[in-house]
């Protein structure tokens, strides 16, 4: 069971000392985006050597990978991160426009319209094991992709990892086949 550290945020392994010190420096910021909105702001945990550490590590403690995919943006931090801990390369999901070659793309529904990621070239083979890494689980639609991605492309997700889930929004129901890790619920 989830074990409650800062207001509304549970820390999923509530055994993960580290984890439990690090979500204590979560920023609450009503009204943001809009009115009415708690933001929880994960930035002073990124800007922390200690718990930057107990994030990285609890992302891939456990999983057997060659590669990790982070989704743009934050996915990036936390992907190179995760990598550099475990000694595997990093590959960056980005948005339209932004590749020079592009091996693979992929468009999906947002609540609020389309979105795409695109792989860049030569960095996937077929049958490596990726771990996908994003900051948030929202609605879904951002992970889901990536990881269909990831699989258009010949590779095997060997997990979705994020650092908070809004289990509010029920993004995990969407992400369906893939094995799904949040270190943190909101």
């Amino acid at each position: 069971m989830p074990e409650e550290v800062t207001t509304g945020v549970a820390v999923v392994d509530g055994d993960d000392v580290a984890l439990k010190s690090a979500v204590r420096l979560i920023r609450e910021v009503p009204d943001f985006p809009e009115p009415g909105v708690l933001f929880r702001d994960i930035s002073p945990m990124l800007a922390d050597p200690a718990a930057l550490r107990a994030i990285t590590d609890a992302l891939g403690r456990g999983l057997e990978f060659d590669v990790v995919a982070g989704v743009e943006a934050r996915g990036f931090l936390l992907g190179a991160a995760v990598a550099q801990a475990f000694g595997t390369g990093v590959v960056g999901l980005r948005k339209p426009g932004k590749l020079p070659e592009v091996a693979d793309r992929i468009s999906y529904e947002l609540e609020y319209g389309h979105a795409t990621l695109e792989l860049p070239a030569d960095t996937l083979r077929a049958g490596q094991r990726v771990l996908v890494v994003d900051d948030v689980l929202a609605t879904g639609g951002t992970l889901g992709a990536a990881c269909r991605l990831i699989r258009q492309a010949g590779a095997e997700v060997t997990a979705a990892a994020v650092v908070m889930e809004l289990t509010a929004l029920e993004g995990r129901d969407k992400i369906v086949d893939e094995h799904v890790r949040a270190l943190l619920r909101s």
